[in-house]
């Protein structure tokens, strides 16, 4: 079935946590867009460097893949937020409400879960680089635990926004799934 999603942004009603977690996710979304931003502005760089300039570039392709890892990582909850991650909405379709309900419920409890393991080994990763001041094998020679925040903040935030949606389809500030009912 292809077409436009019959579900909606995320809603965040008059609460303060949800509207706070939306601000958050909000601009996780506005760095991330600058991160490519500059991806892109990097590689325009390199690009006039090495064939107009006839020079090596020494920074310019590992910032422009750390930047893109990044922004992928740090767009994470804006993505949530907007509920543009990749669903099927087949099956919460076809259910009652109250079933509808339930497996909402159950979906973003397990995503929950998920993430939450993810953040915890990426957090952990994070500061094993930076307690061991690891350096990438380049000439520039970053020290990884720069780009590697993106693992924590990024999971970080996007549990902070699953939990949102959870609090709000529990306190029936948001439909399941944001479908409305047909």
């Amino acid at each position: 079935m292809a077409g436009q999603s019959s579900a909606v942004e995320s809603r965040t009603g008059n609460n303060l946590f949800l509207r706070g977690v939306a601000a958050l996710s909000t601009f996780a979304g506005w760095c991330s867009a600058a991160m490519i931003v500059a991806a892109v502005a990097i590689t325009c760089q390199m690009i006039f460097v090495r064939f107009v300039l006839n020079q090596s570039t020494i920074w310019q392709t590992e910032a422009v893949i750390y930047l893109a890892i990044g922004s992928t990582l740090i767009g994470l909850p804006y993505v949530q937020r907007l509920r543009g991650h990749v669903n099927v909405d087949l099956i919460p379709l076809a259910l009652p409400k109250t079933a509808r309900y339930y497996m909402c419920i159950l979906t973003l409890s397990l995503s929950i879960a998920m993430v939450a393991v993810l953040l915890f080994y990426g957090y952990e990763h994070w500061h094993l680089t930076y307690e061991r001041n690891w350096k990438s094998d380049t000439v520039w020679g970053v020290r990884l635990w720069i780009p590697y925040l993106a693992l924590p903040v990024g999971f970080g935030l996007f549990l902070l926004q699953l939990i949102a949606d959870l609090v709000a389809v529990i306190l029936k500030i948001d439909k399941p799934f944001g479908l409305e009912d047909v």
